[in-house]
């Protein structure tokens, strides 16, 4: 029988009927929304006629009264505060994710169904014909069919009974509902299809993960980009734009583990409790070899992992996050305090979304007392505290991906001498209003997809490529095969619940060890005062010191994978004597002191030594630290690159007195990149043309952004022609994803070269009246000069009218509809812009992409600081706000107060949310 979503009879509110309110003011404040928004179709389109104020305000959730529902068995309270955001009381389990999904859906529904086509490769259904390519090459990595194996083989049972009853929350919602009455945006799409919403499965929810899991997946970017680049440049000039971590100046996270050869334990030296892990015996290395990069037949593969759509706004490039805990010896209250804030591309809705799930009573029968931050269509909470424990996560960074070239033959494919075939299925890809398409998918016997049968470039993928002469014959091409970690079944729906109810480190150790992809630095604290940190994770070995880094021969064994690091080998960290933990993309360990290599390719610690040294600074002289001391450590706009640069930019003499103009602007600054501050749009423009000119405009075109044309030195199959002819070549990479892109790679880069003023990297020829730079003091005096004409440009001449926030702005975009609907659907569904501080690889990292422009392409997706003496203290805030519904009250309530740095109340006990309860909605059996 069908969930029963009536209201009963008396109810002050009703199923169908307009969503209560908590007064006339905010009543009022909703019609006169509304009211703007139809005038504004009315007006401006004619598809106007179409819309009113009921089918806008068809979808807004009924937040008060009651509702019944066939399949609780008990009432749920919802209580929402102020700002839309839930917290839901039930007295079991079941009840309380069946509510969960109830409500996610009536806030989310639209994100949620857009999310689960994308991880099945079902987008043409929604959106037509625009996202054939990209549902070919989703229905290549096969989410939705590891997530179904998963569920039948890996999850336990209580896990599975979660996620059928969140999945019997979503549908109670749908119950009855025609698309306008879920949202706007399937209103909209009823103009060009006859799109309906299926029910809601458990597997949609554990897909999810496999999309989280892409876009922190590693370096695999990585091994593309240094691939592309060796048609332009030598393995020198490659090392040179790669430079190794500067351990000695940006610690890793563990910072006093070692390595015992002889008891192969990978010890916690400066550790006051927590067991030691036993380390493996095999060690690897991912560096680079001759033998096997690709040309620039992989932009193929670029331009198809770029035109994976973000769809709620996660994104593989730039992604970074800040998390750190700090022991209650050093913090006011005595008890540690958290603070996280991961970074991801900025999108409507906000990626995350805020909620407390609470049992009235915690017992074996209802096991959950918690509250944080999760994604709509997943039950649980991903990042935030319990009763007892707080913890946060930021991304690992270890390289869970490898690219293989493999020869094809026929429809099978070499291996160590002998031609394997090919597993294959065909999938029929369905298309709104237009004719299904039939594909076949290929994998290899160890079930890696082949890539490269999704785009036309990649069909003849390594003609061009350098392998070493015992490579086999190249015939047409190789084929680009996927390694990954998470196209294995795993168990991380397991646990987040596990995490969810961890009473201690030990509960949290082992819960964090079923969190196998994506993997991820896990911070902890607990209302005992202690701090850890443990990096979860299913993370290969391999025994080739030619795999890793670069794409390798799949035609020989010895590059495959070798196995997987034991969890009990993993480093990890346990009430560290200095007081503090800190994680920010930073290196784990220092590769030294450690037998397994976990990447080559970590973040170069600059947001992380940044984030120490305010805590050093803090709690010197036995300073203490407070929640708001924390608040404004994630704030910090210092820029460090700055520090660098700046007294050498003073001391460059520069004829033309309007540069000079600018250049003043520099003397005095204090490194700090507020939205009013000229000199830190003085100082970004600069530095965005140093890396032009010395790298971007000798970077090949697949990595250099579209559109930008250069005269360049002719290049056949064997490398760059050695004489004088040049031809015209135009980027091809978008401006948000292009190289360089100015990030602490770059940092580093440039750092090494300061002290070879005459490196070839710094000689750049003249364009127009520019003159051409044959050192380093040369080429920023020539940086400078386009810096201040650049802004002169973009911002006036006069420079009294100049700040960053001008430049550096956000724009908050609806991921499907939103970029690429109708302009009065952008107009209706997107926000913006709003002026920030910050800037790329601070720890305000409101990064922006020094190749493209000074646009905001990623942000910290939210901000919390938990005060484990008293967690109703606690501070949180999110990019947007709890509604997916264009013109809620909470749209985007929040992002004004996240752009100022501001942080909302976050109550916790029963107390503190009844007292900040706006709505109460009861869910009746």
């Amino acid at each position: 029988m069908p969930p029963n979503t009536t209201a009963t009879k008396g109810d002050t509110a009703t199923a169908g009927a307009t969503p209560g309110t908590s007064g006339r003011k905010k009543g009022r404040k909703a019609r006169l929304i509304v009211l703007v928004l139809v005038l504004a179709l009315i007006g401006g389109i004619a598809y106007g006629a179409y819309w009113s104020i009921s089918t806008v305000r068809a979808s807004f959730p009924q937040t008060t009264g009651s509702i019944t529902l066939d399949g609780l068995s008990g009432p749920v309270d919802v209580k929402r505060d102020g700002n839309g955001i839930p917290q839901i009381y039930a007295s079991s389990d079941e009840d309380l994710f069946m509510a969960q999904g109830y409500v996610q859906a009536q806030d989310r529904f639209y994100e949620m169904d857009v999310r689960r086509h994308m991880t099945s490769g079902r987008l043409s259904e929604m959106f037509g014909k625009g996202q054939v390519k990209n549902d070919e090459f989703l229905r290549t990595l096969s989410w939705d069919r590891i997530a179904e194996e998963e569920y039948d083989t890996k999850l336990s049972d209580s896990t599975k009974k979660y996620l059928q009853a969140y999945a019997k929350g979503v549908n109670a919602y749908l119950q009855g509902k025609d698309g306008k009455d879920i949202s706007l945006e399937y209103a909209a799409l009823g103009f060009t299809n006859d799109y309906k919403p299926e029910k809601w499965s458990p597997v949609d929810s554990v897909s999810w993960l496999k999309a989280m899991a892409w876009d922190l997946r590693g370096n695999m970017q990585d091994e593309v980009d240094r691939a592309l680049m060796t048609s332009r440049l030598g393995p020198q000039q490659i090392a040179d734009l790669y430079p190794e971590y500067p351990y000695s100046r940006n610690k890793p996270i563990v910072q006093k583990g070692q390595y015992n050869e002889l008891t192969k334990t990978f010890q916690q030296g400066d550790a006051t409790g927590g067991s030691q892990g036993a380390a493996g015996t095999t060690g690897s290395s991912t560096s680079s070899t001759s033998g096997s990069a690709l040309t620039s037949q992989l932009a193929g593969l670029y331009k198809v992992l770029d035109d994976v759509p973000t769809a709620v706004g996660v994104n593989g490039q730039g992604i970074g996050s800040n998390s750190w805990v700090v022991s209650g010896q050093y913090t006011i209250t005595g008890k540690p305090l958290l603070a996280n804030d991961p970074h991801l591309s900025p999108s409507l809705p906000s990626v995350w979304y805020q909620m407390g799930l609470h049992c009235r009573s915690v017992s074996s029968k209802c096991q959950y007392d918690v509250t944080g931050y999760t994604f709509a269509g997943m039950p649980g909470v991903i990042i935030g505290h319990n009763a007892d424990i707080a913890w946060g996560m930021t991304n690992s960074g270890v390289d869970v991906t490898d690219l293989y070239l493999e020869k094809l033959s026929g429809n099978g494919y070499l291996y160590d001498g002998k031609v394997r075939p090919f597993k294959s299925r065909e999938e029929t890809i369905k298309v709104a209003g237009g004719q299904s398409k039939k594909i076949v998918v290929r994998q290899t016997a160890d079930g890696m997809p082949l890539l490269s049968d999704r785009d036309d470039e990649l069909v003849q993928v390594g003609k061009r490529a350098t392998v070493n002469t015992a490579a086999p014959d190249r015939g047409d091409g190789y084929g680009i095969a996927l390694r990954w970690t998470a196209l294995d079944p795993g168990t991380s729906m397991d646990a987040v619940f596990a995490i969810d109810k961890a009473a201690d480190w030990d509960d949290f150790r082992s819960a964090a060890a079923l969190f196998d992809v994506p993997s991820q630095n896990l911070v902890y604290a607990d209302t005992e005062n202690h701090i850890g940190y443990t990096l979860p994770g299913k993370i290969p070995t391999r025994s080739s010191a030619d795999s890793g880094s670069i794409p390798a021969p799949g035609w020989e064994s010895k590059y495959r994978w070798t196995g997987f690091i034991k969890q009990d080998e993993l480093p990890y960290e346990y009430n560290p004597k200095r007081g503090y933990i800190v994680t920010a993309n930073q290196a784990v360990v220092d590769q030294d002191k450690y037998p397994y290599t976990l990447t080559t390719d970590w973040g170069y610690g600059t947001r992380s030594q940044r984030i120490t040294d305010l805590i050093e600074s803090k709690i010197k002289d036995g300073g203490k630290i407070s929640t708001d001391d924390m608040r404004q450590m994630q704030l910090d706009n210092s820029s460090e690159i700055a520090k660098l640069l700046v007294p050498k930019l003073l001391k460059i003499n520069l004829d033309d007195k309007n540069v000079r103009e600018a250049q003043k602007l520099l003397e005095g600054w204090d490194y700090t990149q507020d939205a009013d501050s000229a000199a830190a749009a003085y100082f970004n423009a600069v530095w965005r043309n140093i890396l032009k000119l010395a790298f971007g405009n000798k970077l090949p075109k697949e990595l250099r952004v579209k559109g930008q044309c250069l005269w360049v030195h002719k290049v056949d199959s064997t490398g760059p022609v050695d004489d004088d002819t040049k031809v015209r070549e135009c980027g091809q990479r978008d401006a948000d994803q292009a190289q360089p892109d100015g990030g602490d790679r770059w940092f580093e880069v440039v750092r090494k070269l300061m002290d070879k003023p005459d490196s070839d990297w710094w000689k750049t020829p003249a364009s127009g009246t520019r003159p051409k730079a044959d050192n380093r003091d040369q080429l920023f005096a020539r940086a400078m000069i386009d810096a201040r004409w650049e802004l002169t440009a973009k911002l006036g001449k006069d420079i009294d009218t100049w700040n960053w926030g001008r430049l550096h702005r956000l724009f908050l975009k609806n991921q499907t509809l939103g970029t690429e609907g109708p302009k009065f659907l952008q107009y209706v569904l997107n926000r913006g812009p709003w002026r920030l501080s910050g800037g790329e690889a601070t720890v305000n990292a409101t990064g922006w992409n020094a190749a493209g422009g000074y646009s905001v392409v990623w942000v910290p997706s939210m901000r919390m600081v938990v005060n484990l003496k008293d967690l109703d203290k606690s501070k949180w805030i999110n990019l947007a706000g709890a509604s997916g519904h264009a013109y809620s009250a909470h749209y985007t309530d929040q992002t004004s107060k996240w752009a100022k740095g501001e942080l909302l109340p976050w109550s916790f006990s029963d107390k503190a949310v009844d007292e900040s309860t706006s709505d109460t909605l009861v869910l009746k059996p």
